[in-house]
């Protein structure tokens, strides 16, 4: 058996935030402020109207992937990290993107040189972080991700994976506190690549 290292993509592995707030502005006239891990209320329009309704702001989300993927960056180190950690732990990317994204995200991740399994989501990652430890028998699992909402979910529904809580976004991650249900928040991938290669090296699941 094998470690099992399960990551989110956006704002874990890709800047999304910053570009998707520049193309709202080039494309729909929208200033973004993303303050608070809440799409809802990061909008606002330029001429004044009412603030997009929650069905306005996932169709632009529906634009953007995967019609506006190529203008993510890579957060720095994370490519070493995946390469390191890779050694030694299978890896899955687990990204919450319409089913009909996950070419587009597999490519698109391979343009950065990361080259492994991509699984899309929608809602809480818990049960299918459960699945994936199952698939893959692992010997001890790491879950990254940079919302809350989803270590709640892991915590609930896989209790012995250890959680990890990353916001690679510096302007977004001054303005987000810890998951409280994540074990560490580390927002730098030189250091949680340490971190997570000693969770590996221990071989013990998390305490539920």
């Amino acid at each position: 058996m094998r470690p099992l290292l399960i990551s989110d993509c956006d704002e874990v592995l890709l800047h999304m935030v910053r570009h998707f707030g520049t193309w709202l502005g080039e494309r729909h006239d929208i200033d973004f402020a993303m303050k608070h891990g809440d799409f809802s209320d990061a909008m606002t329009r330029r001429d004044g109207g009412l603030p997009p309704t929650r069905e306005e702001m996932w169709a632009m989300l529906g634009e953007f992937f995967p019609g506006e993927m190529h203008r993510q960056t890579l957060v720095p180190h994370a490519v070493d990290a995946l390469r390191r950690l890779g050694t030694v732990a299978d890896i899955v990317i687990l990204t919450n993107l319409r089913d009909e994204c996950q070419q587009p995200r597999v490519t698109q991740l391979a343009q950065f040189d990361i080259n492994h399994r991509v699984v899309c989501n929608q809602g809480g990652k818990g049960t299918p972080v459960a699945d994936l430890v199952a698939e893959y028998d692992a010997s001890v699992t790491v879950f990254v991700d940079d919302l809350a909402v989803h270590h709640a979910s892991v915590a609930k529904h896989a209790p012995g994976v250890h959680r990890l809580h990353m916001v690679s976004e510096p302007t977004l991650a001054v303005h987000v506190p810890k998951a409280p249900e994540a074990h560490a928040r580390i927002d730098d991938w030189q250091e949680a690549a340490d971190w997570i290669a000693a969770r590996f090296a221990d071989g013990v699941p998390a305490r539920a």
